[in-house]
């Protein structure tokens, strides 16, 4: 295989690059090659959705990258969780699977940001495109893409009643977040088979994409256990990606075009290991500057997530002991009768986009209710039943960066997501934090309460909250924009993911979404790709959809 040579090299297996190598694979006379560090992406723990517990929280790294950030200075110094999938599908194979779009807006601002063709009407068609829901298709969703967006099978009462609660609290009920208005409480939407064989399990980007084609597509060579060390160039134009599999160190070389897609961590790193970005960055681990770019790496911006939770006498949930483990047994049983139970949770099954101030033109914070007890990614485990509610400031203004520790490709990226360096963020998520408890302490919620975790209470004053959220806030998983797309000094590609200044590479994932939006992001890295298909096959946008 080294030195073999396609049309198309993708560096990165994930959610982008899966879409991307499908899409760009349908023309038969098309040779691509995709390159994934981590494995196939489709043992039990990725197919069962209740599997993600056992991934997320990084012991023995399994399927996950299970990166650490640098301390963070207003967060008590505090170094953060950051889980990433490795394996094909990426972060979708070990997701929470929440099929969310964000708000309208959010698209608009990137158009009005210089990213012409990105705006809602301009995106929606692709999202359509990839979407096969069960409800069917109309304005807002797709019947027959590759990747199934399902209802929930069975939600459990608590959910519920943390929906019940909302409306209590005057916060509307919703039944479709993906609308482009998205304010109110309901059940989410996941990405879960909802026919076919796999019925019930998790439908990754792999599973959706890669998995029914890649058997009758001899113009798709899929490698897995490949971890990019750099994309080769010439001169200033990329030929291909060395890549070590093994002990062994290959190259797969690219007449048209490299695509780096391999997410918001992964992406800038693999281009500063190329000699593509800041020069200054570049001198001090000793690389040579292929093209000075200053932009690579910056303006990481993810949500941070704030955690309240309870314990409760009601065992209809996720629970840790003797008796949870008999009737998880029974959950298993059931999942492999017929697919449903709690095996097929997503765990995070309401949530909540809500206003801080009814002035607002759109929600500014999120909330996922979850049916279990959360404490540090999972990686703490309390005894009993209970649940937690996370919340999260939307659009953040801190801005952070990553770089290079080290010139060796095999070494972790730096991560400074700068959490809370922006006063704005702290005051938001204090807000946040006092709706979500409100909506905690509403009577259709009273029946599942027990005793209140983590020190919380009655009459706490905004210097409590403060402190609460310095101690214990950590990230939910969604960091984007360190390969910015626009049009700016500091914008990495163009508005057709083209590395500005090179030529024949182009970067397709999260990293470049110049600006974080209003929800989760795999839905919006999976658009994101379906549109770089075709971009890179110079095909015409579809039509915009007349949506009402």
């Amino acid at each position: 295989m080294s030195g073999a040579t396609f049309d198309y090299v993708i560096a990165g297996g994930g959610s982008a690059g899966a879409t991307l190598a499908s899409r760009l694979s349908e023309d038969p006379a098309v040779q691509v090659c995709l390159l994934e560090a981590g494995g196939g992406g489709d043992h039990i723990l990725i197919r069962a959705p209740m599997g993600a517990v056992g991934m997320v929280p990084g012991r023995g790294k399994l399927c996950n990258w299970a990166y650490r950030t640098v301390p963070q200075p207003e967060l008590n110094g505090r170094r953060g969780f950051q889980p990433r999938g490795k394996a094909l599908g990426g972060s979708s194979a070990i997701n929470a699977m929440l099929y969310v779009r964000g708000h309208r807006s959010d698209y608009d601002g990137w158009a009005d940001l210089g990213c012409d063709g990105w705006s809602w009407d301009d995106c929606l068609p692709y999202f359509l495109r990839s979407e096969a829901n069960e409800n069917g298709a109309d304005s807002f969703h797709g019947g027959d893409g590759p990747l199934q967006v399902s209802n929930q099978k069975h939600a459990r009462p608590i959910t519920r009643a943390f929906i019940e609660a909302a409306t209590t609290c005057q916060h509307r009920e919703v039944a479709d977040f993906n609308t482009g208005e998205n304010e109110g409480a309901g059940l989410y939407q996941v990405t879960q088979f909802h026919s076919g064989p796999r019925r019930g399990e998790r439908c990754s980007a792999a599973a959706a994409y890669l998995f029914p084609v890649r058997a009758a597509r001899p113009n798709l060579t899929i490698v897995t256990g490949a971890h990019a060390n750099r994309v080769l160039m010439d001169g200033k134009r990329a030929v291909g990606v060395e890549y070590r599999k093994g002990r062994a160190t290959l190259t797969a070389r690219a007449r048209r075009e490299v695509i780096v897609a391999a997410g918001a961590f992964n992406s800038p790193q693999l281009l500063l290991l190329s000699g593509i970005g800041p020069a200054e960055e570049l001198a001090r681990q000793g690389i040579a500057v292929v093209h000075d770019l200053p932009g690579v790496g910056k303006n990481l911006q993810d949500h941070l997530d704030f955690i309240m939770a309870y314990t409760s006498r009601d065992t209809d949930n996720f629970g840790i002991g003797f008796r949870a483990a008999l009737n998880m047994l029974g959950h298993v049983r059931q999942w492999r009768k017929d697919r449903a139970g709690m095996v097929s949770t997503c765990f995070a099954e309401g949530a909540a986009f809500l206003k801080t101030d009814p002035a607002l033109d759109r929600p500014d914070i999120q909330l996922h209710f979850i049916i279990g007890i959360v404490d540090d990614h999972a990686r703490k485990l309390h005894y009993g039943h209970g649940f937690s509610c996370h919340v999260c400031a939307l659009r953040p203004h801190s801005r952070g960066e990553v770089f290079l520790q080290s010139a060796d490709p095999r070494a972790a990226p730096g991560i400074d997501p700068r959490y809370l360096s922006d006063p704005r963020d702290l005051r938001t998520t204090i807000k946040g934090a006092k709706l979500m408890r409100q909506i905690l302490q509403a009577p259709a919620m009273a029946k599942y309460r027990h005793k209140e975790l983590f020190g919380l209470r009655d009459g706490m004053s905004d210097a409590d909250w403060e402190r609460h959220i310095r101690a214990r806030a950590d990230t939910i998983y969604h960091p984007v924009g360190t390969c910015k797309m626009g049009t700016d000094d500091m914008a990495v590609v163009d508005p057709s993911l083209r590395v500005r200044g090179v030529e024949g590479l182009r970067v397709v994932d999260a990293s470049v979404m110049p600006t974080l939006i209003g929800g989760n992001t795999n839905a919006p890295t999976i658009m994101i790709a379906e549109r770089a298909a075709d971009l890179i096959r110079g095909f015409e946008a579809p039509a915009r959809v007349a949506a009402e």
